[in-house]
C-alpha cells in the first residue's frame, strides 16, 4: 500500500485557509557565472535531484468517506515543466522588485491535485544575478522521509557531481476499493485513527484539528517551558490582528563577526544576541507606531530549536521566550534573553551550532521547515510572533555552478499572525527573511531597517553590566 499521511502532515492541510498557506519558502540569489545559467539547466538539474526526493513525484489522494488518513500517490501526469517555472522582475530588477514577486508568489496556495511544490527561476536582477525561489507545502517536508527541494540542488563546489540514476517509473495508482481495503486493515490495527477520521467527518476539523494540533508537540519532543508558557496568553500585541491572503516580504544582510563581537564581549551564543537584536528592533518599530512601551513590555517569540533524543538523534521542538522590548538597555536585553534562553541549554538537549551544522542531511532550507511546522502546529494565543534561527555553512555553495551570494527563509504566517522572521547564517553573513501580511504591515520596512540599528547599538555597548539576581528571574520562563 502507498504511505499514509500521518496526523501531523494531515493537520497541516486540515489548518490551511485561504489567508494562511501552509508552505514554506527560501530565496536565494546567485551570481551568473561565465558559462551561464539559464532554465534548461535547472530543468536537468532538478529532473537529476528529484532521485534524493521521490516525494517531490507524488500528489495527496483521499480515501473515500474519510475512513483512514490520506495516501501518497505517484503522479502518473507528472509534469515537471509546471512545478519548475521561469520568472523575471522588471527592469532594472533592483532587490526590491525581487522582494515584491517573493511576496506575490508566496501568497499564493499550492494546487492540491499536484505533487506540493514549485520552484522558480527569477531572471533579469541587477549585475545579471538571478535567483532561485522554492516553496513547498509543510504537510511534504518531515525531514526523515522528505526535505526541502532546496536542499538537494546545491552543491558544496562549483563542479555538478554526478546524480543518481533515476529509473523512476510511476507505481499504478490504488482504486478507490483497494484504499478502502488499505483503510479498514489500518482501522484494525490503529483503531484511534478511525475517531479521527470520524471527528474530521463530522465537525470538519475544529475538534480532531485540536487534537492532532496538541499532538504535535509530543510527536517533536516539546520543552517543558513551552507547555508551563500555554497556560497563559500572549502579550497584546500589534502583531496579532486579522491577516488576509496576500504578503510583503522584506530581507536584511548583517555581518556574522558582529554577533560573534557581541557575544565574545557579554557571553551566551549567537542566538542570543539575535533574539536581543529582534527585541531591539520591534522596541524601535513600536515607538515608530506611536505604541507605549514600558518597561515591562515584552513579545513572545516561538523559537524551534533543535533538540537531541534519547536515541541521540536531533528534533526541533519548539521553545517560547519573552522579548523584553520594554528593557531600554541594548545589554539589559541581551543579559535577559541570555537568561531565559539558558533553561533550554540546561536541559542537556539542546543541539550547538557547530555540532548541528556538521549533521548527516543537515540543511537550512528543511530546518527552517521543520521550525514552520512546529510553529503552525501550537495555538497562537501563546506567542506573538515565529522566529527560526538556522545556522547554515559558511563556505559558498553552488547550483549547476553558479556560486550562491546569500539565502533568506520564507516562514509562513500563522491565523491572526502579521509578522514571521527566518535567518539563516551563510558564509559570513546572517540572512533575514522577514514574511508579513500586506495590509497589517505595510511599514515593514521600517521594521526590517530596525535590525541592523538594533545590532548596531548592541556592537557599541561597552563592557558587560551587572544584573542584579532577581531582575534576571522576571524575565525567565
Amino acid at each position: 500500500m502507498p504511505d499514509r499521511l500521518s496526523a501531523v502532515d494531515l493537520s497541516f492541510l486540515y489548518l490551511e485557509e485561504p489567508t494562511t498557506p501552509m508552505h514554506v519558502g527560501s530565496v536565494g540569489l546567485f551570481e551568473t557565472p561565465a558559462g551561464g545559467f539559464g532554465f534548461e539547466m535547472l530543468l536537468a538539474l532538478v529532473r537529476e535531484r528529484l532521485a534524493y526526493v521521490p516525494r517531490y513525484r507524488q500528489r495527496i489522494r483521499w480515501v473515500p468517506g474519510n475512513l483512514a488518513n490520506p495516501v501518497w500517490v505517484d503522479d502518473e501526469d507528472f509534469d515537471l515543466t509546471y512545478h519548475v517555472r521561469r520568472s523575471a522582475v522588471p527592469r532594472p530588477g533592483t532587490p526590491d522588485r525581487l522582494r515584491e514577486l517573493v511576496a506575490r508568489i508566496m501568497s499564493r496556495p499550492l494546487d492540491r491535485s499536484r505533487p506540493l511544490w514549485e520552484m522558480y527561476l527569477v531572471e533579469g536582477l541587477e549585475e545579471g544575478r538571478f535567483a532561485l525561489l522554492s516553496k513547498t507545502h509543510q504537510a511534504v517536508i518531515d525531514g526523515i522521509t522528505a526535505v526541502d527541494i532546496g536542499q538537494v540542488v546545491l552543491d558544496g563546489t562549483a563542479h555538478t557531481p554526478d546524480a543518481p540514476a533515476d529509473n523512476w517509473a510511476p507505481a499504478p495508482e490504488p482504486s478507490s476499493l483497494e484504499l478502502l481495503a488499505g483503510a479498514l486493515v489500518d482501522v484494525v490495527h490503529r483503531p484511534g485513527d478511525l475517531l479521527d477520521a470520524a471527528l474530521r467527518t463530522v465537525s470538519d476539523l475544529p475538534v480532531a484539528g485540536g487534537r492532532l494540533a496538541r499532538g504535535v508537540g509530543t510527536a517533536v519532543g516539546g520543552v517543558v517551558t513551552a507547555m508551563r508558557t500555554a497556560a497563559r496568553p500572549a502579550p497584546g500585541s500589534p502583531l496579532n490582528v486579522p491577516i488576509g491572503a496576500q504578503r510583503r516580504f522584506a530581507t536584511v544582510d548583517t555581518r556574522l563577526d558582529d554577533y560573534r563581537e557581541v557575544r565574545a564581549r557579554h557571553g551566551g551564543d549567537i542566538n542570543d544576541v539575535v533574539l536581543a537584536t529582534i527585541a531591539g528592533a520591534l522596541r524601535s518599530w513600536l515607538f515608530t507606531r506611536g505604541v507605549r512601551v514600558s518597561s515591562t513590555t515584552s513579545v513572545r517569540a516561538l523559537v524551534p530549536m533543535s533538540v537531541l533524543t534519547g536515541e541521540g538523534q536531533s528534533r526541533v521542538a519548539e521553545y517560547v521566550v519573552d522579548l523584553p522590548v520594554g528593557e531600554p538597555s541594548p545589554a539589559m536585553r541581551l543579559h535577559q534573553v541570555s537568561y531565559a534562553m539558558k533553561a533550554h541549554q540546561e536541559t542537556g538537549r539542546a543541539v550547538r551550532a557547530r555540532a548541528l551544522a556538521g549533521m548527516a542531511g543537515f540543511a537550512p532550507p528543511t530546518l527552517h521547515a521543520l521550525g514552520a511546522r512546529v510553529a503552525s502546529s501550537l495555538s497562537r494565543r501563546i506567542f506573538n510572533l515565529v522566529v527560526t534561527n538556522v545556522p547554515g555553512p559558511q563556505t559558498p555553495l553552488y547550483v549547476g555552478g553558479a556560486p550562491m551570494l546569500t539565502t533568506y527563509p520564507v516562514v509562513p504566517l500563522a491565523k491572526g499572525q502579521a509578522l514571521a522572521i527566518g535567518l539563516t547564517s551563510y558564509n559570513g553573513t546572517v540572512c533575514f527573511g522577514l514574511n508579513a501580511d500586506r495590509d497589517a504591515m505595510s511599514d515593514l520596512d521600517v521594521l526590517a531597517q530596525c535590525i541592523p540599528d538594533a545590532l548596531a547599538e548592541l556592537v557599541g555597548v561597552g563592557e558587560p553590566v551587572s544584573i542584579p539576581p532577581e531582575r534576571r528571574r522576571g524575565r525567565a520562563h
